[in-house]
């Protein structure tokens, strides 16, 4: 059975299938907006980030996997009643670093999110 990936920009797509683990299958990759972050990869099996943050034009890909994720989080001004998911913006908690990533459109946070919880509660 195959399923078709969501991604927003091919070569981000090609970059994360380029460094994929055996057997390993990629469910979505979307572009991120905001200071740092290229964008996010989520597989059957991790969470893969990358991050332009660094000093001298150096980017890092790093690979998260699911058992290491204590919560996944959506960033929002809006109260839990109003429009929950519309500011598109999602936080990642390894340890005690926090991985912030911010979205265009609020489906997509909706789908990262929900992709990140169900791994990491089943």
């Amino acid at each position: 059975m195959t399923t078709s990936i969501v991604y927003d920009r091919k070569e981000q797509l090609q970059q994360i299938q380029s460094g994929l683990l055996p057997g390993e299958q990629v469910i979505a990759v979307y572009d991120a907006i905001g200071a740092g972050t290229g964008f996010i990869g989520l597989t059957d099996r991790r969470v893969i980030i990358q991050d332009k943050s660094f000093v001298g034009k150096k980017i890092a890909i790093t690979s998260i996997p699911y058992g290491k994720i204590t919560s996944v989080s959506v960033v929002s001004n809006k109260s839990w009643a109003g429009q929950f998911f519309s500011t598109g913006a999602i936080a990642i908690n390894v340890g005690t670093h926090v991985y912030e990533m911010e979205f265009r459109g609020d489906e997509k946070t909706h789908h990262v999110h929900d992709l990140i919880l169900h791994r990491i509660t089943t």
